[in-house]
């Protein structure tokens, strides 16, 4: 579908794709004795084990994304525990890292391994390729908060996959209206050669040029390059009114060869990939830099929640929420999936999955958990409203309403949500 044109943050409801960043295991049986209750209902109509497993980038170049996915799985995992309304879920976590580093080799071994019915992951779309058929062959339920290409809206996943995050048509879309926006006619893009650079840099061409810009130059780069000078030259040399970067941690690299070669970072624009607080960990200034990234502003009880959750682990701060709201909204919605189905089979959630994020139409709404399980434990249908938006599942397992927000630099480069 198609963004509204003019507007910097997109509000779409229809079938939309995504690309993924944590993973989520679930498996375990059902007992016919309910379960003592909390705030999930007085009489859980299930008494559930889920083991559950998160495949989320804790190295690679995507591993600034770990912290804020983690936290978001975690949480909601500690909060299903609570409330609980009739399933415990017992947390493994394991590594992604990348499609160069292959962690996620061993990783969906050890789940898979451990007889997983469900997996939340993985963050990137090339690594959840590599994964999904396995996992759907063995009828392991697979969604992600982070994948965001197209291909998985037509993959043959037998009704197995699911995903939180928009696809990259929307954010491309609305990126290529920004670049307009701003008055730009020429564009240059430097993206990464995957199944996630590739679909973003198609979108954002198609778009932008669609306003009557023009793309002057394109450069790619495969995951593990250390070296861009090539790719940079290559811009330079069309001296393009703006350019494009889709990449992930490569950015830290490729701003200061740009900035060196006079293309100062107002003329930046970024994607949820390399979009990040930076702070001093780049040697030149991203002030005036712009970026999208997928999902409404957090509330802030949630992240003060996460902070809660995530420093009470002995970790560092968490300070940037990306796909934070989606990885907790992935595992709420699983464990809904799960009850209403009264089964922890990687099948029986699936067919809940669409019905409990309100695609059936006549669910009624809620924004927890513990409130969701009540109504699903009182015999009706809830239909869950999470962090990351309405979610809504279509029949392809891709969410039909996704918010794309703006984001600007500042001098301490450091973003701020513009819209």
């Amino acid at each position: 579908m198609n963004a509204l044109k003019g507007s910097r943050t997109a509000k779409v409801f229809a079938g939309i794709a995504l690309v993924s960043a944590s993973a989520l295991v679930i498996s375990g049986c059902a007992s016919s004795t309910p379960s003592d209750s909390g705030d999930g209902g007085s009489k859980p109509s299930a008494d559930l084990t889920l083991k559950l497993g998160s495949l989320l980038p804790q190295t690679g170049a995507l591993a600034f994304l770990g912290p804020p996915m983690e936290s978001g799985v975690g949480l909601a995992v500690k909060e299903i525990n609570d409330a609980k309304a009739g399933i415990t879920i017992d947390l493994t976590a394991e590594d992604e890292g990348d499609t160069d580093t292959k962690a996620y080799e061993t990783s969906i071994t050890k789940l898979q391994g451990a007889g997983v019915s469900a997996i939340v992951g993985a963050a990137a779309s090339g690594v959840s390729k590599l994964i999904l058929d396995g996992n759907v062959a063995a009828g392991i339920l697979q969604i992600s908060a982070s994948n965001t290409s197209p291909d998985f809206t037509t993959w043959d996943d037998k009704g197995l996959y699911f995903r939180t995050a928009p696809s990259d048509l929307l954010q491309g879309e609305v990126l290529g209206n920004l670049i307009a926006e701003d008055g730009h006619k020429t564009l240059g893009i430097i993206y990464q050669n995957d199944a996630y650079g590739t679909g973003l840099n198609d979108a954002i061409k198609k778009t932008f040029e669609g306003t009557g810009g023009k793309v002057v130059a394109e450069a790619s780069f495969n995951v593990g390059d250390a070296q861009f000078d090539a790719q940079v030259e290559t811009i330079k040399a069309q001296n393009p009114d703006a350019v494009a970067i889709v990449s992930f941690d490569q950015f830290k690299t490729i701003a200061p060869l740009l900035v060196n070669a006079g293309i100062t970072a107002d003329k930046f624009y970024m994607v949820d990939g390399n979009l990040s607080d930076y702070g001093t960990d780049i040697p030149v200034s991203l002030e005036g830099a712009q970026g999208t990234k997928a999902g409404p502003k957090l509330a802030d009880d949630f992240t003060k929640r996460l902070q809660t959750f995530w420093t009470g682990e002995g970790n560092a701060e968490v300070k940037d929420f990306t796909y934070a709201g989606e990885a907790y909204d992935a595992v709420v919605l699983v464990a809904l999936a799960s009850l209403a189905a009264g089964s922890t089979k990687g099948a029986d959630i699936a067919a809940k999955m669409q019905e409990v994020s309100g695609g059936s139409g006549d669910g009624e709404k809620c924004t927890t958990f513990a409130d969701c399980a009540k109504i699903i434990n009182s015999g009706k249908v809830a239909d869950y409203d999470g962090y990351s938006g309405e979610v809504t599942f279509d029949e392809n397992g891709d969410p039909q309403g996704a918010t794309i927000g703006i984001y600007k630099y500042g001098a301490d480069n450091t973003i701020t949500r513009t819209n």
